[in-house]
């Protein structure tokens, strides 16, 4: 005979000849030498010696224990004293029922949507992620959900997670801020012919996603489109002394125009200009000579202008001094001193006759 002693938090299984027998708790025990006792620990997981299903016959041992059966659709997230301890994939578990709290939530992974109650800091637990496939969007965007190649909402700012499984999902995302698109290098014929290089840009900002991202294939590229041929078809209509009167009416024309068409891309449009409109070579020597000869006539204008007001001014002061003899001398008498400021001497040489010649000179004769 042997002593067998089971302490506190253990249990045995009695088994004779391979056979099992009975269940043992706390206590001390004798036992033949042709049966075997094996002892575990109640605060640990049970791996059953034998088949389950026969240990589970005794009704004693069933009911300390848990049995967890996981499906291949399954998993089961497993809770020692409320913190996670393990994610059970497809098998049978065995756990003893102990102090030790145990508590088990079921999940079907084989559907898309997390109905289970399971809170997001969980889903994003290293041991739950890898079964877990999340996605962002961000306050400024917005995403369309396709699952298994079918549209199925729109998507507003907020992380969102579905179960990893064979089901495939898709989320685009998009950008819902007002953006910016440059249309550049545009070569545009005249009503007259004249090739012109015009740079633009234009400011829009995607409204319905839905249409923008589902109903239509590459909505910026077509959006680029739109404003090119509206952008042609104001250009085509003009000559080019026309579109240089005219182009400020460019933005007005050109709004309108792509309204309507864009409204299908799901787009609203917030401002459009003309950034540059580039000559060829000989059209701006051309402008470059009409500009010069344009301002040279406005100088020769103006030249003429003044020349008048000046001839006026001195034959309306003529006639002043015409008829004012006081007003005559005190413009020789202005002139004279004017001479006298360049001269800074005077040598005179003459007969005794000098002082007359000088008076004649200096004082006006009547």
């Amino acid at each position: 005979m042997k002593n067998i002693r089971v302490n506190a938090y253990e249990v045995a299984l009695v088994f004779k000849q391979g056979a099992y027998q009975r269940m043992l708790k706390e206590g001390k025990y004798w036992f033949w030498g042709n049966e075997t006792v094996k002892i575990y620990n109640v605060t640990q997981p049970f791996n059953a010696p034998v088949e389950l299903n026969i240990l589970l016959q005794d009704a004693e041992l069933a009911d300390e224990l848990h049995v967890v059966e996981v499906k291949d659709n399954e998993i089961v997230l497993h809770y020692e004293n409320g913190l996670l301890k393990q994610v059970l994939a497809a098998g049978r578990y065995t756990f003893w029922k102990s102090v030790i709290q145990n508590d088990f939530v079921r999940a079907d992974v084989s559907k898309v949507e997390i109905t289970e109650n399971i809170e997001r800091t969980t889903l994003q637990h290293k041991l739950v992620a890898s079964y877990v496939r999340s996605f962002s969007i961000e306050s400024f965007e917005q995403g369309v959900l396709y699952i298994d190649g079918k549209f199925v909402q729109t998507l507003k700012a907020g992380v969102y997670s579905w179960w990893k499984n064979g089901i495939a999902i898709v989320v685009n995302k998009l950008d819902m801020r007002q953006q910016h698109v440059e249309i550049n290098g545009q070569e545009i014929l005249t009503k007259d012919k004249a090739a012109l290089r015009i740079n633009a840009w234009a400011q829009y900002k995607v409204t319905d996603i839905e249409k923008a991202l589902v109903q239509n294939k590459d909505f910026s590229y077509q959006l680029y489109a739109i404003f090119q041929l509206a952008l042609r078809e104001y250009v085509g209509e003009l000559t080019f002394d026309e579109l240089l009167e005219k182009k400020e009416s460019i933005t007005p024309f050109i709004l309108e125009a792509v309204k309507t068409k864009i409204e299908v891309l799901g787009v609203e449009v917030a401002g459009f200009g003309i950034r540059d409109i580039i000559l060829p070579g000989d059209v701006k020597e051309i402008m470059n000579q009409v500009l010069i000869a344009e301002k040279k006539a406005q100088a020769n204008t103006i030249m003429r202008r003044e020349e008048t007001a000046s001839t006026r001014s001195l034959l309306n002061t003529a006639k002043l001094m015409e008829d004012n003899a006081m007003l005559w001398k005190l413009k020789e008498m202005e002139y004279v001193e004017k001479i006298a400021d360049k001269i800074s001497s005077i040598s005179v040489n003459g007969n005794g006759v000098l002082i007359d010649q000088l008076k004649q000179i200096l004082v006006s004769q009547k």
